[in-house]
């Protein structure tokens, strides 16, 4: 599925996750990191949404931030 909806709005989702679940991006990539391994992006939203009873856009935003991160750290 991948993510669905314009950077911009991707941006500003990041911004309020913080703020929304109490928790800051670092926090959530470590999370994911020591979470499954899903390969799928849709695996690893549901996964993230349903253990951690997050809103769907949360979740999309944070994966999909988490492989931005990922990729630059592997390009860098």
């Amino acid at each position: 599925m991948g993510l669905n909806h314009s950077e911009e709005t991707h941006q500003r989702l990041v911004e309020a996750v913080p703020r929304c679940t109490g928790r800051a991006m670092t926090e959530w990539f470590q999370l994911m990191n020591d979470g499954p391994s899903f390969l799928r992006f849709d695996d690893r939203v549901r996964w993230l949404a349903g253990e951690y009873a997050l809103a769907h856009g949360h979740a999309t935003a944070i994966v999909h931030e988490f492989d931005l991160v990922k990729a630059h750290r592997r390009m860098g």
